[in-house]
């Protein structure tokens, strides 16, 4: 057994674990990128990943294997033809911040390659992602909708108030006419 374990670096239980972690990682997640590394560094990879915290998503490198038999019976079944080669997996509850940071981070790191990807059970290919990614976040979309609740709001307080201080503009003026 120790040579197995030397040789895989994970026993049966640690990999029993791992597929667990990632069948529920598949069931909660909004979207799940597939992504291919090309030779990124540690430094890139730890820095993708802070974006990706950033936004609100989560970075992983999985045994390709695992993640296939974690892909079971979810709605991310279909993405198991993308796992070949290094590839890492990009996941958000949020439909668009794993696919924006990593599409962001593609940009300016020629070593990361989107592969493609799902959201929910529709398979987007690499255009599909970055077509994802272009769309504004949740909390943008909250923001927008907040703004405009409170612009109407905003406008009828404007327009009750604003006869009341043209009345009061004519009597000052009227009060500053018969004082002179």
């Amino acid at each position: 057994m120790r040579s197995y374990v030397k040789e895989y670096g994970m026993d049966r239980s640690q990999k029993a674990d791992a597929v667990a972690e990632l069948n529920t990682v598949f069931n909660e997640a909004g979207v799940v990128v597939v992504t291919r590394n090309l030779g990124l560094t540690v430094a890139a990879s730890t820095e993708l990943r802070g974006k990706m915290r950033e936004a609100g998503a989560s970075y992983k490198v999985a045994k390709n294997r695992l993640a296939k038999l974690a892909l079971k019976d979810t709605d991310y079944e279909g993405i198991g033809e993308m796992l070949t080669g290094p590839t890492a997996l990009g996941f958000s509850e949020d439909p668009v911040a794993a696919a924006k940071a990593a599409v962001d981070f593609a940009k300016s790191n020629d070593r990361l390659e989107i592969v493609g990807g799902s959201m929910g059970g529709k398979l987007l290919d690499e255009a599909g992602i970055k077509a994802l990614a272009s769309l504004p976040s949740l909390d943008e979309l909250r923001g927008t909708l907040v703004g405009l609740v409170n612009a109407p709001a905003t406008k009828i307080a404007r327009v009750v108030s604003e006869p009341a201080n043209k009345l009061a503009r004519v009597f000052g003026a009227q009060g500053a006419k018969e004082a002179a």
